[in-house]
């Protein structure tokens, strides 16, 4: 058995990191036929993955996603391969929704300038 620890920080806050999580989630569903069940919480939002030789969770709260996840032996060979694809998977979400709260941000300052 293989384990991945992945950790990331970020400043979105609870409602925007939740939704950046059910994004995650429609993916992997999609795109490595995972099974997923979501659980929102007051502080802590956990998402529940597994498919035939992979569980694991994804807590999201206010200011970090921390995944962990086992893999079965046969896909513990490609640990390092699935780790990067989750990691690339997860930052790129991340970075969109950050740059567009930025952006909004700009435009709220923008507009209340007499």
């Amino acid at each position: 058995m293989a384990d991945l620890h992945i950790l990331r920080h970020h400043t979105l806050g609870l409602h925007e990191a939740r939704r950046v999580a059910y994004q995650w989630a429609e993916h992997v569903e999609e795109e490595f036929q995972m099974a997923c069940t979501y659980q929102e919480g007051k502080s802590l939002d956990e998402v529940c993955f597994t498919r035939s030789g992979v569980s694991g969770t994804l807590h999201v709260t206010k200011d970090r996603f921390e995944l962990n996840a086992k893999l079965g032996f046969l896909l513990g060979a490609f640990k390092s391969r699935i780790e990067s694809e989750i990691v690339k998977n997860l930052d790129d979400l991340l970075q969109a929704d950050e740059a567009a709260i930025m952006k909004a941000a700009v435009k709220k300052r923008v507009a209340k300038k007499p």
